[in-house]
């Protein structure tokens, strides 16, 4: 199976990883803005490669955060800006936060409480 991989897609697998270990790292310690910023740079790689990033993500237990925060800044790589969203959901239905990407489908139940564009953008 390994040998079916094109090396581009193992290059943005190994970059999915290493940027998700760096968000969480840094989430602890440093605000949204910041860890944007220090986010590892996505290497020059074709859109296609992009298969890597999404099969590490899918088989990781990273938090919404993380994984927005990486899909966005690949995607801005690839010349796709998506507003990262943070939402929340009403206390009285028992409080729930969640980020992910504007382009993504999420329940109308959360709520936009933040909105953060990709860097460099404007």
């Amino acid at each position: 199976m390994l040998r079916s991989l094109h090396p581009a897609t193992l290059r943005a697998a190994w970059w999915t990883v290493r940027a998700v270990r760096h968000a969480e790292r840094a989430l602890e310690h440093a605000p949204l803005d910041a860890v944007m910023a220090t986010l590892p740079p996505v290497p020059a790689l074709p859109d296609r490669a992009g298969r890597g990033v999404n099969a590490v993500l899918r088989r990781r237990d990273d938090t919404c955060l993380e994984r927005a925060l990486v899909l966005q800044a690949w995607e801005a790589a690839h010349g796709r800006s998506h507003d990262l969203v943070i939402g929340v959901t009403s206390p009285r239905d028992g409080f729930k936060a969640h980020a992910w990407l504007e382009n993504e489908r999420v329940s109308p139940e959360f709520a936009e409480l933040m909105r953060r564009a990709p860097l460099g953008s404007s």
